[in-house]
């Protein structure tokens, strides 16, 4: 990852806008960050943490939101930060605006603007910026994806922070697995702990619920066996439970085989007994049945031999009925023709009473000649039809004529009309349109005086005010005075009176022995003495505060009478001597002219309009007037051409119409005799053939009657039977020849003769026996289904116990497994030497790295002196894995990191640092960092160790890297040339960038 610019806004100590060149700045390949304490360095950096994650680094984390304002910024200026870099091959820009507390637009008061963030990306084929998102979560999963680490391990591997890795160096093995954990991410190692630990628990609550439902099955078992299977006395959980349950299930199978054994006897004596007596009640029934049958068919022989003569006589009828099925053809086909032959007779009456006299007795053939003779004089017609329409049609457009006669009258008299009045109606608008705009002018002029005559108005109203209240403050200031003047003559009375009775109140402080406050003496033989009427010290002091408040409430009243007599001066100076009245009428006057005025004024426009419209109604009906002639002119030659060919057309129809009112009258007529006839035709026609039809269907008849044995064709129709009677008779006679076959049938069965001929059958004794030996088997069968439900039920418990067993067994074998890798990722095994964690071991790994990484560069700035190496030892009762040792050439002795001295600890740490950078980018996806920060501690350094150090940064810019400072050490201003300082000042601090030369 490569930084290009930075630009901020009202962000930390930075008031104003102030922007970064990290290409100019990363062209050196080492520069230096710069400035007082409290400047705002650190700030630098926080900005690219935040431009990247949103949030600032470190225990810097609450100073979110608003606190990142800067507090120089102006009122309206919002905190912003822009940075762009290149990750991945890709320039992107990202801009953030934590929320910031603003001045509403409307109202007072502030409102909280919602933090805002975008992201663009540069497309270097279309040469411009292309937005990517506004979403906070997007774009921050988006720079995490490309970036390929948290802004944890960020701020470890691009800041550098020295003391942090100062603190590294000497901390314990929890301390450091913290911080390590932080930077490569190991939650996955101790998520993998906790899962192995909420294995084992589930793994145990599975082997303890699996035992617990063999224990529930060997209760059923035992309540299935009848209480004669022993349950083992053993917890779910404890071994040898699920053997134990086996046994006893196999132990009651086999008591419940050998009763079932027994069951199956007896039910199998009682099924034999069953068998006798049901094949007794079956011969019993049979014999019963029998007897009972022949006694039937005897019955049944005398009912028919009573109906004999009834069954002969309906042979009879149906036999001289199946001969008369012959003749029901001809029977059919005679009574159709008939009724055909009816209905067109009716026909031809009703039509021929329709007809004229001259042709009511004509045969069909002379009705269809007079058809076609009335048809062909309705062809002829057609002509006389067309000129009807057109003799139509010319009626309409004469009177159409008239009527354009009679409208262009209209307006050529209304045009006259209007127009005989203009210059009278155009005069009277103009007049209108001068008065109006009189009336504009004049309020106008008006306006002009309106305000000076109110002001004169409001300013005499205030000289009258003024002039009362002068009276009455010159009537309380004379009043004031008065009581002023009596109150000092009050307190001056009173201050007489007490200097007069002075001797009374120095006596009152007079003692034996004590010097007088006057003239000294020890004695004091004659005190004097207080009068009636005395006047002490506190009269005294009232009636001089008593007089000072009246001196003051004049004073004031004075004041008020002179402030009210200025105000009235001013009134009068605006108003003049004139009277409020009058001025009152002059205004109220003036008023009322300029209503009128603006009320004149008003109608301007709609009198100009008004002009206007006349002036166009106008020019229209002289158009009017115009076209209205010409059109008369047109229409003498139209209704000339019309009366001539009106009267050829009339001519053609007094010929065409004959006696009718008009040609289609005469249609109408010629259409409907046209029809007449040819319907009086069919139907004559229609009665000629039914009736021949008739005559041959009654030959047909005779000739059928006769073949079928019938004397005549009515005989016949007499015998004919109807489905229904038909298949009654056939069903009587079906019946009867059914029943005697089957009584002659039953009369001759052997069995049958031979069973009457047996004692009566005892039905009622063999079912009674048959009963008992049921009830006896349904016992059996109940005693041996019980056994059978019991062995059953035993069986299907013991394999279901089985089976749980057998389900039951890798699952605790998964168990044990499940808890030794618990206790060894946990570190609580004896396997486990060294009680190390999983995600302690996998730091170790990691820490080696970093030990490793870090020596290139720590042996090259302390002259191949120190070397950096992971121990693995345990420290007092902690787990080990995580110590980190320092192996000094010099002494060829291993010591602990603690023990460096403090320039010793920064070179260390910040190889430590660069080291680390190194590891947390390979683990984090190899994404290049070009741009690295180191975060203050040279200052302790020598001049030989800070150019060594110098070197290894310098030599970063082998792999095209740049390395940015933060320092305020002055010797380095005069190494690194690529500067950029910070500059603090009362508005806030700025940025100045210098590059190398």
């Amino acid at each position: 990852m490569r930084l290009h610019r930075l630009d901020i806004t009202a962000f930390g100590p930075f008031g104003g806008s102030q922007s970064v060149d990290f290409d100019d700045l990363s062209a050196a390949g080492l520069f230096l960050l710069h400035g007082p304490t409290g400047a705002g360095k650190t700030s630098v950096l926080d900005a690219v943490c935040y431009a990247l994650y949103g949030s600032v680094p470190g225990a810097r984390q609450s100073g979110q939101g608003m606190t990142l304002r800067s507090d120089h910024a102006a009122v309206g200026t919002r905190s912003e930060v822009r940075l762009a870099f290149t990750v991945a091959g890709r320039r992107l820009e990202v801009t953030r605006q934590p929320p910031w507390e603003r001045p509403k637009l409307r109202g007072k008061g502030t409102t909280v603007d919602k933090a805002q963030t975008w992201l663009r990306e540069y497309d270097a084929t279309a040469g411009a910026w292309k937005e990517l998102s506004r979403s906070h979560q997007e774009i921050g999963e988006e720079i995490t994806q490309l970036l390929g680490m948290s802004r944890e391990q960020f701020c470890q591997v691009v800041l550098l922070p020295q003391g942090d890795f100062a603190r590294f160096l000497r901390a314990d093995a929890e301390a450091r697995g913290k911080l390590l954990g932080r930077l490569f991410d190991t939650r996955r190692f101790a998520e993998v702990e906790k899962r192995l630990v909420e294995r084992r628990r589930s793994t145990e609550a599975q082997v303890r619920e699996g035992d617990a439902a063999l224990l529930a099955d060997a209760h059923r078992m035992q309540q299935a066996a009848g209480d004669a299977m022993d349950l083992p006395e053993l917890a779910p959980g404890e071994p040898g439970l699920a053997e134990a349950v086996l046994a006893a299930a196999a132990l009651a199978r086999s008591t419940a085989r050998e009763l079932l054994t027994v069951a199956d006897c007896r039910l199998t004596a009682a099924e034999t007994d069953r068998a006798a007596a049901e094949r007794d009640l079956a011969d019993a029934r049979e014999l019963d049945r029998l007897q009972r049958r022949f006694a039937e068919a005897r019955e049944r022989g005398a009912l028919l031999a009573q109906r004999a003569d009834a069954h002969r006589a309906a042979q009879e009828r149906m036999a001289r009925a199946r001969k008369a099925e012959a003749v029901a053809p001809a029977l059919e086909l005679r009574d159709a023709a008939d009724a055909e032959h009816r209905r067109a007779a009716a026909a031809e009456t009703q039509v021929r009473a329709l007809l004229p006299e001259a042709l009511a007795d004509a045969g069909a053939a002379g009705l269809a000649a007079a058809a076609r003779r009335a048809a062909e004089e309705l062809g002829g017609l057609e002509s006389a039809r067309r000129a009807e329409q057109r003799l139509a049609d010319l009626v309409e457009e004469r009177a159409g004529l008239d009527r354009q006669e009679r409208a262009d009258e209209d307006v050529l008299h209304e045009a006259e009309t209007w127009l005989a009045d203009w210059e009278t109606t155009r005069t009277a608008l103009q007049a209108r349109v001068d008065s109006a705009q009189q009336a504009a002018a004049d309020a106008e002029q008006l306006a002009v005086q309106r305000d000076p005559a109110q002001r004169r108005l409001a300013a005499a109203r205030q000289r009258d005010r003024y002039a009362a209240d002068a009276q009455e403050a010159q009537r309380h200031a004379l009043a004031s005075a008065e009581r002023a003047v009596e109150a000092r003559a009050h307190w001056l009375d009173l201050k007489e009176q007490r200097l007069t009775g002075i001797a009374a109140e120095l006596a009152e402080g007079l003692t034996d022995g004590a010097p007088c406050a006057v003239c000294g003496a020890l004695d004091h033989p004659a005190p004097a003495r207080k009068i009636a009427g005395h006047v002490d010290r506190e009269a005294e002091e009232r009636a001089l505060a008593a007089y000072q408040d009246a001196d003051e409430r004049r004073a004031d009243a004075e004041r008020r009478l002179g402030t009210v007599r200025e105000a009235l001066a001013a009134a009068a100076a605006e108003a003049g001597e004139t009277p409020t009245a009058r001025l009152a009428e002059e205004a109220e006057e003036l008023e009322r002219r300029y209503a009128r005025a603006r009320a004149g004024a008003s109608g301007t426009h709609a009198a100009q309009e008004e002009l206007r419209r006349a002036e166009h109604e106008r020019e229209q009906r002289i158009t009017a007037q115009q076209q209205a002639a010409v059109r008369a002119a047109s229409r003498v030659g139209n209704r000339e051409r019309l009366e001539s060919e009106r009267a050829a057309l009339e001519e053609e129809l007094t010929r065409a119409r004959g006696s009718a009112g008009s040609v289609a009258a005469r249609a109408e007529q010629l259409e409907r005799r046209a029809a007449l006839l040819t319907e009086a035709a069919d139907a004559a026609r229609l009665a000629e053939d039914t009736a021949q039809r008739l005559k041959a269907a009654d030959a047909r008849l005779a000739d059928a009657a006769f073949r079928a044995g019938f004397d005549t064709p009515r005989d016949a129709a007499a015998a004919l039977l109807d489905d229904a009677a038909h298949r009654e008779l056939q069903r009587r006679l079906d019946a009867g020849d059914s029943e005697e076959a089957a009584v002659r049938a039953i009369l001759t069965e052997a069995d049958t003769a031979a069973a009457a001929q047996r004692p009566p059958a005892d039905v009622a004794a063999a079912e009674h026996a048959a009963a008992d030996a049921g009830r006896r088997l349904r016992h059996a069968a109940s005693a041996r289904d019980a056994a059978a439900r019991c062995c059953a039920e035993l069986d299907r418990l013991s394999a279901r116990a089985t089976g749980s067993a057998r389900r039951l067994a890798p699952v605790r074998a998964e168990h044990t497994r499940v808890a030794r890798l618990a206790s060894l990722a946990a570190g609580t095994s004896a396997d486990n030497e060294r009680r190390m964690r999983l995600e302690s071991y996998v730091l170790a790994a990691r820490l080696e790295q970093v030990a490793a990484a870090a020596t290139a560069r720590l042996q090259r700035m302390s002259s191949g002196r120190y070397t950096l190496v992971h121990s693995d030892d345990r420290t007092g009762r902690g787990r080990s894995g995580l110590g980190l040792h320092v192996v000094d050439a010099w002494t060829g002795r291993e010591r602990d990191t603690a023990t460096l001295s403090g320039g010793e600890t920064f070179f260390a740490s910040l190889a430590l640092a660069l080291g680390l950078a190194d590891v947390v980018t390979d683990e984090a996806g190899g994404v290049r960092l070009d741009t690295l920060f180191i975060d203050e501690g040279f200052g302790s350094l020598d001049d030989q160790t800070l150019d060594e150090v110098l070197d290894v940064l310098d030599s970063l810019r082998e792999r095209d890297r740049s390395v940015g400072i933060v320092s305020h050490v002055a010797d380095l201003r005069r190494r690194i040339h690529a500067q950029l300082e910070v500059v603090k000042g009362r508005s806030g601090s700025v940025l100045r960038q210098r590059s190398p030369a």
